[in-house]
């Protein structure tokens, strides 16, 4: 990770802070949150606990399947590989998506109309977790493909380990972002500040949030903030395109 310019920092820190402020109407932030009382909120949500008991099944099939082979570490390392790319891809295709018209046919998935009320309001913390609907079909979506496309049972077990972990990994980043939770390392700032400033300043850039600053600048969206105007659609997601 690249050091930031400490003039550039104390620059974008302001911006995101004034640009909060006016869009949520409150002068100042609320009161921090310690990381055990966010840990405790997280589990109040029903996301969590879905994955988690995904995440549980997962685990037993794969040590009830018995031994794999070593080809099997394949599976996290490709996916930890591939998966700031799928994040901005996601995030970009799926969740920004523009509603989009055929006839008298309207194309606008759930996740993408979630994705807008997300936008208009960070600060509603249930709508930072993947929408109940959309969870339950991705978690059947995965477990399908997974034993269809896997060589075998262990295969397909250590693919639903994989991506379930990933799963919860991104539900308790993404909502810890948007928590009350001050950032004290420097990793944890670097995703708070990326994942600020697309919600704050401007929608079209810093789409990756547990892969700060990887995707976005090999694909060319993780400019210098200070280059980069306060877009008036950060919380009406298309409104210039109605």
């Amino acid at each position: 990770m690249t050091r930031v310019d400490p003039r550039i920092e104390a620059e974008a820190a302001a911006q995101v802070a004034a640009d909060e402020a006016r869009i949520t109407g409150q002068a100042r932030r609320r009161q921090s949150l310690p990381l055990s009382g966010a840990f405790r909120q997280f589990w109040r949500h029903p996301s969590p606990p879905v994955i988690t008991a995904a995440l549980v099944v997962a685990i037993t099939g794969r040590v009830l399947a018995g031994a794999g082979t070593w080809w099997e570490l394949l599976v996290p390392a490709v996916l930890l590989a591939l998966f700031p790319l799928l994040e901005w891809t996601v995030h970009v295709v799926v969740l920004h998506w523009k509603p989009r018209s055929i006839g008298r046919l309207v194309i606008d998935p759930h996740l993408a109309r979630e994705h807008r009320a997300h936008h208009a309001d960070p600060r509603d913390l249930p709508l930072v977790f993947i929408p109940f609907r959309s969870l339950v079909g991705m978690i059947v979506s995965l477990a399908l493909l997974s034993w269809w496309l896997a060589p075998t049972a262990t295969w397909g077990w250590t693919v639903l380990v994989t991506t379930y972990t990933v799963a919860l990994g991104y539900e308790w980043t993404h909502y810890l972002v948007h928590s009350d939770y001050k950032p004290r390392t420097r990793v944890y700032r670097a995703i708070w500040r990326n994942h600020r400033l697309h919600h704050y300043k401007n929608e079209h850039y810093w789409f990756a949030v547990v892969t700060a600053g990887t995707a976005d600048r090999l694909l060319g969206t993780y400019p210098d903030p200070g280059t980069v105007r306060s877009s008036p659609t950060v919380k009406a997601l298309h409104a210039q395109d109605a």
